[in-house]
Protein backbone atom coordinates (compact mmCIF):
# COMPACT_ATOMS: atom_id res chain seq x y z
CA UNK A 1 0.00 0.00 0.00
CA UNK A 2 1.05 3.87 -0.34
CA UNK A 3 1.51 6.18 2.21
CA UNK A 4 3.06 9.38 2.68
CA UNK A 5 6.19 9.87 5.31
CA UNK A 6 7.47 12.86 5.94
CA UNK A 7 6.25 13.95 3.06
CA UNK A 8 7.47 11.21 0.72
CA UNK A 9 5.21 8.31 -1.16
CA UNK A 10 6.45 5.75 -0.06
CA UNK A 11 5.04 1.76 -0.36
CA UNK A 12 4.79 -0.60 2.50
CA UNK A 13 3.47 -3.67 3.80
CA UNK A 14 -0.47 -3.84 4.78
CA UNK A 15 -1.22 -4.43 8.57
CA UNK A 16 1.81 -2.43 9.93
CA UNK A 17 1.05 -0.79 13.37
CA UNK A 18 2.74 2.69 13.53
CA UNK A 19 5.16 0.57 16.49
CA UNK A 20 5.65 -2.19 13.39
CA UNK A 21 6.39 1.04 10.57
CA UNK A 22 9.39 2.42 12.86
CA UNK A 23 10.90 -0.65 13.09
CA UNK A 24 10.85 -1.17 9.83
CA UNK A 25 12.27 2.37 8.84
CA UNK A 26 15.23 2.00 11.63
CA UNK A 27 14.24 4.96 13.87
CA UNK A 28 16.26 5.44 15.96
CA UNK A 29 15.42 5.96 19.46
CA UNK A 30 11.76 5.42 18.83
CA UNK A 31 11.15 6.38 22.02
CA UNK A 32 11.92 10.35 21.80
CA UNK A 33 9.86 10.21 18.22
CA UNK A 34 6.73 11.72 17.88
CA UNK A 35 4.33 10.64 15.37
CA UNK A 36 1.75 12.72 14.05
CA UNK A 37 -0.85 10.49 11.70
CA UNK A 38 -3.62 12.73 9.64
CA UNK A 39 -2.36 16.02 10.93
CA UNK A 40 -3.12 14.89 15.06
CA UNK A 41 -0.31 13.81 17.44
CA UNK A 42 -1.04 9.87 17.74
CA UNK A 43 -0.43 9.10 21.96
CA UNK A 44 2.26 6.70 22.39
CA UNK A 45 0.42 4.17 24.38
CA UNK A 46 -1.79 3.72 20.71
CA UNK A 47 1.68 2.83 18.64
CA UNK A 48 1.02 -0.59 19.14
CA UNK A 49 -2.75 -0.92 18.02
CA UNK A 50 -2.60 1.55 15.26
CA UNK A 51 -2.69 0.07 11.69
CA UNK A 52 -1.17 1.81 9.16
CA UNK A 53 -4.18 2.75 6.55
CA UNK A 54 -3.49 3.42 3.06
CA UNK A 55 -2.75 6.97 2.06
CA UNK A 56 -2.18 8.02 5.80
CA UNK A 57 -0.09 10.59 6.16
CA UNK A 58 2.53 10.35 8.55
CA UNK A 59 5.37 12.42 9.97
CA UNK A 60 7.72 11.32 12.50
CA UNK A 61 8.25 14.58 14.52
CA UNK A 62 12.40 14.34 16.24
CA UNK A 63 11.96 16.87 19.31
CA UNK A 64 15.68 18.45 19.86
CA UNK A 65 17.19 20.62 22.99
CA UNK A 66 20.26 22.09 23.13
CA UNK A 67 21.27 25.91 22.47
CA UNK A 68 23.38 28.34 24.53
CA UNK A 69 22.86 29.73 27.45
Amino acid sequence: MTVKINGTEETIDDGLSISGLLKKKDVDMPDMVSVELNGEILDRELFDSTVVKQGDDIEFLYFMGGGQR
